[in-house]
């Protein structure tokens, strides 16, 4: 705020905040969670860019009236290789891109395949799979970013520390929730969505979560019912890494 904004004046600013005790320190991870998260990074960018790969080369083919079947994996390279048959034209512009989409894939299950090795040492990780939708990546993720659960008083505040709340506005007369605020790591955050959308859909174990879920979808839709049940799964989550207990299907939905 000051009227000239140069470093001495930014520093001395700091100085008198510092004095004041007008901040909020930040937690610095660990070396093993850094670790961790750049494993599930790299792991992540690697399958995008087999996808992007893959819809490429599905585009490249479609321009030439050729329409690769569905599938993934090794059916997916069957089919285009089964459809470049006599287009010797387009051999030697697509095989290529093939060859890179099939060495990324291998090197991403290769760090797939590492973080599976890693989630099975970790006691914390095997108790988040104990939920009927938590699987390596997003136990991984949760337990590297809360690393010591006592870093949050409450459990109810991981869920506002990942953005899964709802935003307040309220001036006079006017008080309303707004949408999700979004903070925190976008990742993160999209994890649990993904692991309720789960529980919504293709779950078959019956759990007091699921059913409070399919109850609030009939009311107020899908989307913003799966918000829900993900900041419901970060406070659960958050709770079982404070009591090491593992998920009980019959313990009550709302924490």
């Amino acid at each position: 705020m000051a009227a000239n904004k140069t470093d001495a004046n930014d520093a001395d600013g700091l100085a008198h905040l510092a004095e004041a005790g007008f901040f909020r320190e930040v937690r610095v991870k660990g070396f093993d969670s850094m670790l961790t998260r750049t494993l599930v990074a790299a792991r992540t960018r690697l399958v995008r860019i087999t996808v992007e790969l893959s819809n490429q080369i599905r585009g490249i083919m479609k321009t030439f009236g050729l329409v690769v079947p569905a599938g993934k994996g090794t059916t997916f390279e069957k089919n285009v290789r089964s459809l470049l048959i006599d287009q010797n034209e387009l051999v030697p512009i697509v095989i290529p891109m093939l060859e890179a989409w099939r060495s990324i894939r291998i090197r991403a299950a290769e760090l797939g395949r590492q973080l599976v090795a890693d989630a099975r040492q970790s006691q914390a990780c095997r108790t988040l799979m104990s939920i009927p939708g938590i699987g390596v990546i997003t136990a991984t993720s949760f337990v590297s970013a809360i690393e010591d659960p006592n870093n949050f008083k409450k459990s109810r505040s991981v869920a506002a520390w990942i953005g899964l709340t709802t935003r307040r506005y309220q001036s006079g007369e006017v008080d309303y929730d707004g949408h999700i605020s979004r903070r925190g790591d976008r990742h993160l955050r999209g994890l649990p969505y993904e692991a309720a959308a789960v529980i919504l859909t293709r779950c078959s174990t019956e759990s007091s979560l699921r059913t409070w879920g399919l109850k609030l979808r009939e009311r107020i839709g899908f989307k913003r019912a799966a918000v829900a049940v993900a900041r419901k799964l970060a406070v659960i989550m958050h709770t079982m890494l404070k009591t090491g207990e593992l998920f009980n299907p019959s313990a009550g939905a709302i924490a």
